[in-house]
């Protein structure tokens, strides 16, 4: 199936259609061609290749932490100076969201993804060779940030689009490469560093990201064509090319191709014409043919070259048209998503979600602590967050994937925000040690449900759908930047303003409170836009049949069948 594709029709007529589009991407593996999203496939190599970009992005930005004593004892700096190194790789990984989607747009999957596995492994392999902080803040705050960024984005878009129904199940097993990273890989390079030390175990990581260049080869682009004869597929493309053009040129288009056809009718005529005469004769010239008529003959043969040839000139100019329109509309970076009330609510509870995501991880211990939990039972709180984050990355992807919920999905989400800012709230009240293990179980529980569906929800047609979340995706991230950068610091100034860490986990459930009354907009937001767009055509179809009745004085009973434009 990999090699015979390229001398198949269908895939040549696929390829002409894709540069018609301005899909012009270099490509490793050629794509894969279905009439539907096929909900399996070659999505599972793209499933597996996902698991392993979750390993090598989140999962060692979450372990970075291993490394943070042994940089701060041979640098000689303090605490917040190092952390800064994973501040700025996030956000600069969140930052150029925007960019992944035009280079993805204008490249394809597979060369963007398999450029940022170039980067990631080129700056953590730099950052072993550093002799300060401000050098690591380039090596891997810069370089390998924006790897990651060419990497998480472009590779959890395509896994959204070979899947429909299992989307969120899969998407949700898939992520959890970054928890399999924490539990696995984190104390197995901790291990080695105390070996060989901090330096060369970077190195090392350094080599293994190199992987996820092969992850980006296996991104085969997927087409979704459905099963149609070669002349419709024309037809429809001819007429999705006069749908892209403006109304100022409209009109003299349609003259292009009514002269097409007239200039294809009379050539088959003459056609026509030419084999009666020929059968009359028998083949042979009259002897006593009337010399005016041969004239006239001939004159005809040459209007009607003279027509072919400004058929063909307009055909070519129809192409060349559809060709410049069609680049018009599918830019590289959509920006008529920002026009969506929906997208923009779903952006805003994305950006106030955010800023609820940093309060536990960072000040767990120590909130433990000012309540009186010795130091040995404080730090269990961590590794109960990640085995409840695993348990819900699968529960959030098996009830998704559920029929009573399948259209239901951000409802399921909204109540997951809900309760975990309950559970934020419940942090700030309890002083013992048990309870403070619940709320870190349900806290990670649902952290893990909003974790593994928020990014793939953009492709539900109830916030932007399928076709444009690869633009969605890049804007939204890029909104989301500024809270992962303002949250960790609004934190830190609340618990040194209050001299209480519970401080910075009334912030959090303030953000995530504001996060819940945006999510519950979107949907609304995005019905109420098609019931005024759909009320408007039916006041426009009502207005022209009354303009048509003469003073409109007719009921609608009785104009029945003038009305049925007007149904919604």
């Amino acid at each position: 199936m990999c090699l015979s594709w390229v001398k198949s029709k269908e895939t040549r007529q696929i390829f002409e259609v894709m540069d018609l589009c301005g899909a012009k991407v270099t490509q490793v593996l050629g794509p894969c061609a279905y009439s539907e999203a096929p909900d399996g496939g070659w999505g599972w190599v793209v499933a597996a290749a996902f698991f392993i970009v979750e390993v090598f992005t989140y999962g060692f930005i979450k372990s970075f932490g291993i490394f943070l004593e042994d940089v701060m004892d041979e640098f000689e700096e303090s605490n917040s100076r190092v952390s800064w190194v994973v501040s700025i790789c996030v956000f600069v990984m969140t930052f150029n969201g925007p960019l992944s989607s035009v280079m993805t747009n204008r490249f394809g999957f597979q060369i963007v993804v398999m450029i940022g596995g170039l980067l990631i492994s080129t700056g953590t392999i730099a950052t072993s060779f550093t002799s300060s902080v401000n050098q690591m803040y380039i090596t891997y705050g810069l370089v390998a940030g924006l790897g990651y960024c060419l990497t998480f984005l472009p590779t959890v878009t395509i896994l959204s689009k070979y899947f429909t129904r299992r989307r969120s199940l899969v998407t949700a097993v898939a992520s959890t490469g970054e928890s399999f990273a924490m539990f696995a890989l984190a104390p197995a390079f901790s291990a080695l560093r105390d070996l060989i030390g901090w330096r060369h175990t970077m190195a090392v990581i350094g080599a293994l990201q190199s992987i996820v260049i092969i992850c980006g080869a296996l991104l085969r682009p997927i087409i979704i064509k459905p099963n149609a004869s070669q002349d419709t597929e024309t037809d429809t493309l001819s007429s999705k090319m006069l749908k892209a053009l403006g109304p100022q040129e409209d009109a003299e288009h349609v003259m292009l191709e009514n002269s097409v056809t007239r200039n294809k009718e009379l050539t088959a005529a003459s056609g026509v014409q030419s084999d009666k005469d020929s059968s009359t004769t028998g083949g042979h010239t009259s002897p006593h043919k009337d010399p005016t008529e041969s004239r006239c003959l001939e004159r005809s043969q040459v209007h009607v070259k003279e027509l072919e040839k400004t058929g063909r000139d307009a055909e070519e100019q129809l192409e060349k048209d559809g060709d410049q329109k069609l680049s018009v509309k599918n830019p590289l970076l959509d920006f008529s998503i920002l026009r969506e009330c929906s997208f923009i609510f779903y952006s805003l509870f994305g950006l106030f979600a955010t800023l609820g995501f940093f309060a536990p991880q960072l000040y767990i211990i120590r909130l433990s602590m000012s309540r009186g939990v010795k130091r040995e039972q404080a730090t269990y709180m961590l590794p109960t967050m990640a085995v409840a984050e695993i348990l819900g990355r699968f529960s959030i992807g098996w009830v998704l994937t559920r029929k009573p919920f399948r259209r239901r999905k951000l409802l399921v989400l909204l109540a997951c925000v809900v309760i975990m800012t309950m559970d934020l709230v419940g942090f700030t009240l309890v002083a013992e040690f048990w309870g403070l293990v619940v709320c870190c179980g349900v806290y990670g529980f649902f952290m893990g449900t909003l974790a593994c569906t928020h990014i793939p929800m953009l492709a539900e047609d109830d916030v932007v759908g399928i076709e444009r979340m690869s633009s969605a995706a890049g804007v939204y991230v890029f909104i989301q930047s500024f809270a992962g950068l303002a949250g960790p610091p609004l934190g830190g100034v609340l618990v040194d303003v209050t001299q209480n860490y519970g401080a910075a986990f009334y912030s959090c459930a303030v953000g995530m409170g504001l996060s819940a009354m945006f999510l519950g907009l979107v949907k609304p937001a995005k019905r109420g836009f098609s019931c005024r767009r759909r009320s408007l055509k039916r006041f426009k179809c009502e207005r022209n049949v009354c303009s048509q009745l003469g003073n409109g004085e007719q009921t609608q009973d009785q104009r029945p069948d003038r009305l049925k434009c007007c149904s919604v």
